[in-house]
């Protein structure tokens, strides 16, 4: 029972102090999860990530779920899949009440126009952490560039990418092994 506590307490810091969407979370849970816990590998958070983008929903709360999942079974996906929502739910809740008061504020406009910023900084430093860990041979390079040109083409469907990538996955790891 004292995991389960830890998952879900882990999962409300994640769920309190990450704004900014799922990407934006990445970095404070792996912090947290990776780093501070070391409940899974980075490895293992990357192929969690990857896993998070292929099913449906939101990224943060898929991967509490899987983490949860991966440390202490189905209590833990429940314990972490509550308290990524927490903080949320309790904020929306209330803001609900007050966000018309505040839609036309310039200090929340402000405020927002700062966070925008802080947002990008942070999914730019996930793409490095985990850039470590995935790009670490010349076949991993070149999916990922193919992959960027893909998706900047702006033609093609992500879930359409990721299962391309996987392909040539399969190409350049198992009938291609160099």
């Amino acid at each position: 029972m004292t995991m389960i506590i830890k998952i879900f307490y882990s999962f409300l810091k994640i769920g309190a102090f990450s704004f900014g969407g799922g990407y934006a979370m990445l970095p404070v849970i792996q912090r947290e999860i990776v780093e501070s816990h070391k409940w899974i590998s980075a490895k293992q958070f990357i192929d969690i990530i990857g896993i998070s983008q292929m099913t449906p929903g939101p990224i943060a709360i898929n991967s509490a779920t899987f983490v949860g999942f991966k440390v202490s079974g189905i209590p833990g996906s429940i314990a972490a899949t509550i308290g990524v929502i927490t903080f949320s739910f309790i904020l929306v809740s209330i803001a609900n009440h007050y966000i018309l008061k505040f839609k036309e504020s310039n200090i929340m406009k402000s405020a927002l126009a700062g966070m925008r910023p802080a947002m990008i900084g942070l999914i730019i430093s996930v793409f490095f952490s985990l850039g470590r860990e995935s790009y670490n041979d010349i076949k991993s390079i070149i999916i990922g560039i193919i992959t960027l040109g893909l998706l900047l083409s702006n033609k093609l469907n992500p879930i359409l990418v990721i299962i391309i990538s996987g392909i040539l996955g399969i190409v350049f790891y198992s009938l291609l092994p160099i």
